[in-house]
């Protein structure tokens, strides 16, 4: 098998979370042109019909899938959607969806909090589990859990958004060493601070963060392409229960 070959994700069927803007909307794009067609899964169905109309502009096989990560009821139907409209089962699960809030720890309010935690981690765990049932039964699939620097490291003012990506982590590395054996491998992504439309939160503090990332540049979608491919494809097929961060060095100059 060629270097070529082994990146193709030609003839996969990817299913991307919170795939209506930033990361998850990027990611989507790195999938198709690996070959995949892809179920781009969001609340947001009008911004989903337009990137959907651009990829099959640009010969891609795609379809918009309305997902509420936070809702269970909605999940299974949003595979079975995909699953419909790409003609095959899901071979790879990007579980992106997620959501920040910038306070102190003395000033988060429980609704925030409660939200937050149902995005961030119950919706991956749903969605994750909903992939996982479909992938062992055919014996093969790929979970990627995009996590996060802050769910590594203690950063201030991310008291639920760190504390929610850390239990990602966890989750992860169970559900990496409970599907092994069914041939669906599970990793994690931490990227640090990427230029979307969710790091703007961090506006007027740019420089500060600059100072703890030794790369001394915020990160971009495109950043996170080779991970996400060698994490998807048969590059990575001995790889299960990593974490790779993507953050230029921040996690390791946190302070």
């Amino acid at each position: 098998m060629s270097t070529a070959e082994m990146f193709s994700l030609k003839g996969k069927v990817a299913f991307i979370s919170g795939a209506s803007s930033g990361i998850g909307l990027h990611l989507a794009g790195v999938l198709a042109e690996a070959g995949a067609a892809v179920a781009l899964a969001a609340r947001r169905r009008d911004k989903l019909d337009t990137a959907v109309a651009e990829l099959s502009r640009d010969g891609h096989k795609a379809c918009a899938v309305q997902l509420d990560v936070a809702d269970a009821a909605s999940v299974a139907p949003a595979f079975d959607a995909a699953e419909k409209a790409l003609g095959a089962g899901v071979d790879v699960l990007v579980n992106n969806a997620g959501v920040v809030y910038l306070k102190r720890f003395v000033d988060q309010d429980p609704a925030e909090v409660a939200q937050l935690f149902a995005t961030n981690l119950q919706g991956a765990f749903l969605v994750g589990q909903e992939a996982a049932r479909r992938m062992a039964r055919r014996g093969s699939g790929a979970i990627i859990n995009v996590a996060s620097v802050a769910g590594l490291r203690a950063a201030g003012f991310l008291s639920s958004y760190g504390a929610s990506k850390a239990a990602l982590l966890s989750l992860s590395q169970v559900m990496a060493l409970e599907l092994a054996a069914k041939g669906v491998r599970v990793n994690a992504i931490c990227p640090g601070n990427i230029e979307t439309d969710m790091h703007g939160a961090f506006s007027g503090m740019e420089e500060a963060l600059l100072k703890r990332i030794p790369q001394r540049r915020f990160g971009k979608p495109e950043d996170l392409d080779g991970a996400i491919l060698l994490l998807a494809s048969d590059a990575g097929r001995y790889i299960t229960g990593a974490t790779l961060t993507v953050d230029g060095g921040q996690s390791l100059s946190w302070m």
